[in-house]
């Protein structure tokens, strides 16, 4: 019996829709703080091999503009004819140095303390967010303005002054991670399979919790950037003749209308490097907080 041939159906296996990656926005103020810091960090650790003139000594008439004759007068002089330019990138190091180290300081103990509240709570919640409330309730620059004047100005008291400072924002920011990490799945499994309160602590949920914690330092920075400006500007930050932006737009403050230049640069310094700060920490903030994940 023969059959009628019949046009066969060819049968085409469906190609997987592709989907396009998705761009993240460009952000070319993102980039440029980052090209920014860059350049800071690197002139105020290259500073002892740049060739230099030194920031305490006078190398012209004071009150000069900018040149570009030579390196030292780049910027210009100050009110004593001392090197701008020099005063600058040695200033960037006392801001930079200060403000890592209190950073650092006000990072661990801030996160120590957040993941305990957040984690125990009962009455050690209640100690801690009474303890944040009253830091947060007492104005930072009053508390510098104290301890500068009850201890001697130096960089110790600058950083001991802007790390009790910066340390409610990091407790609040710890615990209430902490808060969102402890009601995940993961952290329920590892305390059914009989994990202890401090390895669930430490090994489960403050992984999670750091990298969002991390990108807020970049914005505790700038803010610790200011505040040691503000505080060299009243004269109780770091004494002279070591430099520091502060301290330059207050030295340059009387010449505002003849020399402007004395106070605008540090000011522009001071201005750039903050903002930069601020666009790296939301970039960093964008990229690495997953507490909103599933």
């Amino acid at each position: 019996m023969t059959t009628i041939g019949l046009p066969r159906r060819r049968v085409h296996a469906r190609a997987e829709p592709s989907v396009p990656r998705a761009r993240r926005p460009f952000s070319a103020l993102v980039w440029l703080g980052y090209t920014w810091m860059t350049v800071i960090i690197l002139l105020a650790v290259l500073a002892p091999i740049l060739h230099l003139p030194s920031y305490a000594t006078p190398i012209g008439f004071p009150r000069l503009g900018p040149d570009t004759g030579s390196l030292g007068m780049l910027l210009g002089t100050d009110g004593t004819g001392r090197s701008m330019l020099s005063r600058l990138i040695y200033g960037a190091r006392v801001s930079l140095v200060v403000g890592a180290v209190a950073c650092l300081g006000t990072f661990v103990l801030g996160t120590l303390l957040g993941l305990i509240a957040g984690w125990f709570g009962k009455w050690l919640d209640t100690g801690i967010g009474l303890l944040t409330d009253t830091m947060l309730a007492f104005p930072g620059i009053v508390l510098l303005l104290a301890l500068s004047a009850t201890f001697t100005p130096s960089v110790t008291t600058l950083v001991v002054g802007m790390a009790i400072m910066g340390l409610p924002q990091f407790i609040r920011l710890a615990r209430a991670q902490t808060l969102s990490w402890s009601t995940r799945g993961f952290v329920r499994a590892a305390r059914n399979m009989g994990a202890g309160p401090w390895r669930i602590l430490f090994r489960e949920i403050l992984p999670n919790a750091l990298p969002p914690l991390a990108a807020y330092l970049p914005v505790v920075l700038g803010h610790i950037i200011v505040a040691e400006g503000s505080l060299s500007f009243l004269g109780l930050g770091i004494p002279p003749p070591s430099p520091s932006w502060g301290a330059m737009v207050y030295a340059g403050k009387d010449s505002l209308a003849d020399h402007p230049h004395l106070v605008f640069i540090p000011a522009l310094a001071i201005f750039l490097t903050v903002f930069s700060l601020n666009q790296i920490g939301d970039h960093l903030r964008n990229r690495f907080d997953r507490s909103t994940d599933d």
